[in-house]
């Protein structure tokens, strides 16, 4: 198996989100002044010390999940040999997971490190992002009533497999996943 190339810290995203950033600051700046740039800054550091805790959780979450479970289980349960069943399995993972995104997203790409195929990775993602429990239960339930809430939620719940299955068929020449950091047995 071949080996993910290292991550670049300053890559193409990164990049994009710089000019993007530059262009918008510029703009406030020049139509709000340098009173509302400082407020944002200070607001963006705020919101920063505020992740920060939450990132590092979920990054370790996903690195102690490849310490933790055998690769030998996770090839079984969500690799490629493991057909609908793993796209289920995934897919029923993240309805009921009920974190944020700093740990969703740590730990898709865990899984993948230790051996669940993109589909499994994709079925799992999509579940959480559009049928996620905890998402339905604490904000769309108050908001939309059960109705509204089960008629989404059951016209959505084929879409986490149907983009699993689709991952699985249609070839990707990008590297997915971070490296593969696990040391030798």
């Amino acid at each position: 198996m071949q080996q993910a190339s290292p991550r670049r810290l300053f890559d193409w995203s990164f990049w994009l989100i710089v000019v993007l950033t530059s262009v918008s600051l510029a703009i406030v700046w020049q139509r709000d002044g340098t009173e509302v740039v400082r407020h944002i800054f200070i607001d963006d550091l705020w919101l920063l010390i505020e992740i920060i805790p939450k990132v590092i959780a979920g990054t370790l979450i996903g690195e102690l999940i490849r310490r933790l479970v055998a690769r030998e289980v996770i090839v079984r349960w969500l690799g490629a040999g493991s057909g609908f069943r793993g796209l289920l399995i995934a897919a029923f993972v993240g309805f009921v997971f009920p974190a944020g995104p700093f740990t969703v997203f740590p730990l898709a790409a865990a899984l993948l490190v230790i051996g669940a195929d993109r589909g499994a990775a994709v079925a799992f993602v999509t579940a959480w992002l559009l049928i996620g429990l905890n998402r339905m239960l604490i904000w769309e339930l108050p908001f939309f009533g059960a109705d509204v809430v089960m008629l989404r939620a059951v016209l959505s719940c084929w879409m986490p497999l149907a983009a699993g299955w689709l991952a699985r068929k249609i070839p990707v020449t990008i590297p997915a996943g971070a490296p593969d950091r696990t040391p030798p047995a």
